[in-house]
């Protein structure tokens, strides 16, 4: 059974959790009306599906414990997954980094992370939370939608200049 905590000084090392490849299979495609987001997904031709995975972050908590909160899924007493949220001057909680072992992926932890990291958010004062997944990511901006979250923005020039360029960030919200 996997059980959500808060992470402290005695288990800080769990904010290290290793980054695990995803696979890139579509994009998500937002569109705005002048009022509303709506979207659709572009699924990628077999041959242009790969698979990727972030640099290990080298998070501090000593250097992040004012403004970040950590929550840990874990599973037998080893953690599975991570939520690091970050305070925001305006009035919603950032949801800076979330992952999942692959192992434990489409089994609940990220839900069950989101909602603890949901309900942290509404005891510390805040409307709900926001994060950023990039189109190419599909799975994730799918996941999110599942939750919840509505698209707020996008982001077209952010890697412009980078190797990821050609990719954006599509910006999430949830109330709670």
């Amino acid at each position: 059974m996997i059980q959500i905590r808060l992470i402290d000084a005695e288990s800080q090392g769990d904010i290290r959790l290793a980054n695990e490849s995803f696979s890139l299979f579509g994009r998500l495609i937002p569109v705005y009306d002048g009022e509303s987001w709506s979207w659709h997904s572009q699924l990628f031709p077999e041959e242009e599906r790969s698979r990727m995975c972030f640099p290990d972050e080298a998070y501090d908590y000593e250097a992040m414990k004012e403004d970040h909160y950590f929550l840990g899924a874990y599973e037998d007493g080893r953690c599975v997954g991570l939520a690091i949220l970050r305070q925001s001057w305006n009035r919603w909680l950032y949801l800076y980094d979330l992952k999942v072992q692959e192992s434990c992926r489409r089994s609940g932890v990220g839900q069950a992370l989101l909602n603890r990291a949901g309900a942290l958010a509404l005891e510390k004062g805040y409307l709900g939370l926001w994060t950023v997944g990039q189109d190419n990511n599909l799975a994730a901006c799918l996941f999110y939608l599942k939750q919840g979250f509505v698209i707020g923005g996008l982001d077209t020039h952010v890697y412009h200049g980078t190797s990821q360029q050609g990719k954006a960030d599509i910006y999430f919200y949830k109330q709670y």
